[in-house]
């Protein structure tokens, strides 16, 4: 099981999501579930960490989460990811985060898969070739 701490920042409340939606202009100053969504996940990141070799990373492919209490800026929350389930390259975790009350502010369940990173950045940049039309493998990092 992993643990991860975070105090939310003022930069992390639903307006800050998407600030080109007048929509979410209007929202309350909380903790952002698109937010809370990377949060958990980061979490899970840090769970597998260890377990990677040389060249692999991994990225989401499946979040069920219910994000049920509001969380200021300000406040302190404390994430935890316990592995329930590995299949071939596929790892789903439990996830949750908790106020420092102890309230459940979300939880739910997250997969992701273990990629090779060169092979998934070249997918990348012919996916991106095709819509896009731009080369974007010169512009990654060494």
């Amino acid at each position: 099981m992993q643990t991860l701490e975070f105090v939310v920042p003022a930069t992390k409340t639903i307006r800050h999501l998407y600030p080109e939606s007048e929509d979410y202009q209007r929202m309350p100053e909380v903790f952002a579930t698109g937010f809370m969504v990377g949060l958990l996940e980061w979490s899970a990141i840090l769970a597998l960490r260890p377990y990677l070799e040389d060249g692999e990373g991994s990225v989401g492919t499946r979040v069920d989460i219910s994000h049920t209490a509001p969380t200021p800026p300000g406040a302190k929350l404390i994430v935890t990811a316990c592995c329930t389930k590995i299949e071939d390259n596929y790892i789903e975790w439990d996830v949750e985060a908790r106020d420092e009350d102890g309230d459940v502010a979300a939880s739910g369940r997250h997969g992701r898969h273990i990629i090779d990173i060169e092979r998934f950045l070249h997918r990348v940049d012919a996916k991106t070739k095709r819509l896009v039309g731009r080369d974007v493998a010169a512009a990654q990092p060494a």
